[in-house]
């Protein structure tokens, strides 16, 4: 199979992104999505905040990063998907252990969808 154009792939991952968030809403009940509008929106402001937001809290929170081994970042996943929802309407997380397994699972789901596509 040919590679994507760049923007054929940042488009491809977009969706794989919306429909994990549509996937992690529906399986968890401490997370809500009213639409698949408000799916499309959270994706994209999760990975702007991944993009630009998250590089920053990891070089910043590094010392109890090796500390924990690593599991620090799941708390700072956790605390990106609350600014998330307090971006985007349409997107709610009840508290900060809905948004922890939310990341988890999102994680998970991502990877099984990139696998597929």
């Amino acid at each position: 199979m040919a590679p994507l154009a760049p923007t054929a792939s940042i488009l491809v991952t977009w969706l794989v992104l919306t429909l994990a968030v549509i996937a992690g809403a529906y399986v968890l009940p401490g997370v809500r999505v009213t639409g698949f509008v408000a799916a499309l929106v959270t994706a994209l402001v999760l990975g702007i905040i991944n993009a630009l937001v998250r590089p920053a809290l990891l070089v910043l929170t590094l010392p109890i990063n090796a500390l924990t081994l690593g599991l620090f970042t799941f708390v700072i996943n956790a605390l990106l998907i609350m600014l998330a929802a307090v971006i985007v309407p349409g997107f709610e997380v009840d508290s900060f252990w809905s948004a922890l397994l939310f990341s988890i699972v999102l994680a998970i789901i991502i990877a099984v969808l990139a696998y597929i596509f």
